[in-house]
């Protein structure tokens, strides 16, 4: 069964849920032809000889969704939960541009924003990047933070 997980940056990412289910720790010795970097390039193709050659761009250093995800699955079957819930955001997080994960990162820090501005952030980390899992935990935050008057004043 396979499904496309079609990224904020065009990318679209295959994912193989039986294949998934037969990699193995570690992913680049059970599963190195299917993982990709964020470009889509198989991850068995970039090398220092390509890098040399000037065949390896920025994007494809950059892990792919599909790969955390995989990461995630494997962390989950030995029983580190919260390892894979974190890998689980971490995917999510592949479709959020650079700058505005700093932007996101400045705002979750303890008395830098409002409760309104934190809830407005799980809001958009929701619904314009589909990101459900991370703005759980971010809505998660923001009440901990209220709770604890960790939150400015606005």
């Amino acid at each position: 069964m396979t499904q496309q997980d079609h990224s904020q940056n065009g990318n679209v990412q295959q994912e193989d849920a039986s294949q998934e289910n037969e990699a193995r720790y570690p992913l680049m010795e059970s599963a190195a032809d299917s993982l990709t970097a964020a470009s889509g390039r198989k991850l068995n193709t970039v090398s220092l000889e390509a890098a040399a050659a000037g065949e390896v761009h920025a994007d494809d250093l950059q892990i792919s969704a599909s790969t955390l995800r995989s990461q995630a699955t494997l962390a989950e079957q030995a029983g580190y939960a919260a390892l894979a819930q974190n890998l689980q955001r971490a995917a999510e997080l592949t479709a959020v541009p650079n700058q505005e994960l700093l932007r996101m990162y400045e705002i979750m820090r303890p008395g830098r924003s409002t409760y309104a501005e934190l809830t407005q952030m799980a809001e958009r980390l929701e619904q314009e990047y589909h990101a459900p899992i991370t703005a759980a935990f971010v809505r998660e935050a923001a009440e901990v933070y209220r709770s604890r008057n960790l939150v400015r004043r606005g």
